[in-house]
């Protein structure tokens, strides 16, 4: 078994894009991941009646970052720019 203690990082995401190229890359992230709380929160208060206020919060901020990631990209496409991104995900296995 691995040590607990020790995260394993994945490149998810590295290159330099096109500004419509990252509008969608990111855009699809970000939607995905608000998709997932919301049928999460669906899905809780189909089965216990209550709200998932920790994911319920998490929709609001990743709302937030769609805007300021929407800006950015319209910044970019204005200044004739393209973007750099790189997304890596850490993972560490911790105990039930």
């Amino acid at each position: 078994m691995t040590d607990e203690a020790s995260p394993r990082n994945f490149r998810l995401i590295s290159g330099v894009f096109h500004p419509d190229e990252a509008h969608q890359l990111l855009m699809t992230l970000i939607e995905d991941k608000i998709s997932f709380h919301q049928r999460n929160d669906w899905s809780r208060r189909e089965r216990f009646g209550e709200t998932d206020a920790a994911g319920v919060k998490r929709i609001s901020e990743l709302r937030q970052t769609k805007a300021d990631l929407v800006a950015m990209i319209e910044e970019a496409t204005a200044a004739g720019m393209q973007l750099s991104i790189s997304g890596n995900i850490e993972i560490s296995l911790t105990p039930k």
